[in-house]
């Protein structure tokens, strides 16, 4: 029988996913749930070690992953912020244009600075789950882009399957912790693994500053390249901003 084709008018989002990852895609969930936006996801092989060695063999890999994305959509965001560090934001995205041509492409690392530089924030506190050799160049990534750290809490974790597992209460610790530090205009905290939907309004009302967390910067980012205005639709005053 004959039939009829629906025309996607929804914005149409694509995100690559550790296979340690057991976070992104709840948070995401928060706040594209009955949200006029439809998200793919793929998953992309990390060691559980996080190393800048292990992060910088996912180079080689995007391809693969992102191939398995339909073709044709708004957004992809890449969903590691210490990867996009090493390996270079330039680097995610013409590997991901090799297999997706044309497509806007974001990671949490481009995100965080682009929703910083749009609160006028240019002092944080940085809260990480990394070790020292992976929260150093993710500082200085920072401050090439204009953005200076000026306190620093980090868990010193190293696996990766144990950075889901950190309580929402001691990341609200942590970024009471790097917030409360003179010249401090806002708190990042990295990692997309790093549970913190449900304590950034929390944390913001306590520290009287503008909190983000990379899966926060990450979704907005994409669906603001995605032509969206996503106001109101997840937790924060990144969100509470008029975006069209």
């Amino acid at each position: 029988m004959d039939y009829a084709l629906d025309k996607i008018t929804a914005p149409r989002l694509g995100m690559v996913v550790l296979s340690t990852d057991e976070t992104l895609e709840d948070e995401a969930r928060v706040v594209l749930n009955g949200q006029n936006a439809r998200l793919m996801h793929s998953r992309i092989y990390s060691h559980e070690q996080v190393t800048p060695e292990s992060l910088k063999a996912m180079e080689a890999l995007m391809p693969a992953s992102a191939e398995l994305l339909p073709q044709g959509l708004d957004a992809i965001a890449y969903g590691c912020t210490s990867a996009s560090v090493m390996m270079g934001p330039d680097a995610v995205a013409r590997q991901i244009g090799t297999v997706q041509p044309g497509v806007p492409v974001t990671n949490p690392i481009s995100a965080v600075v682009a929703a910083l530089k749009g609160l006028g924030v240019s002092r944080i506190g940085l809260v990480t789950p990394y070790t020292a050799q992976v929260a150093g160049p993710m500082r200085d990534f920072l401050a090439r882009e204009g953005i200076e750290t000026l306190h620093e809490v980090s868990f010193g974790e190293q696996d990766d399957r144990n950075v889901a597992r950190i309580s929402e209460t001691s990341t609200l610790a942590a970024i009471e912790q790097a917030g409360r530090v003179e010249g401090v205009e806002a708190v990042f905290a990295s990692c997309t693994n790093l549970r913190a939907f449900g304590i950034i309004d929390e944390a913001e009302a306590r520290l009287g500053l503008p909190v983000l967390s990379s899966n926060l910067a990450l979704i907005w980012h994409a669906l603001r390249l995605a032509g969206a205005n996503p106001q109101g639709w997840g937790p924060g005053r990144l969100f509470s901003q008029d975006q069209s």
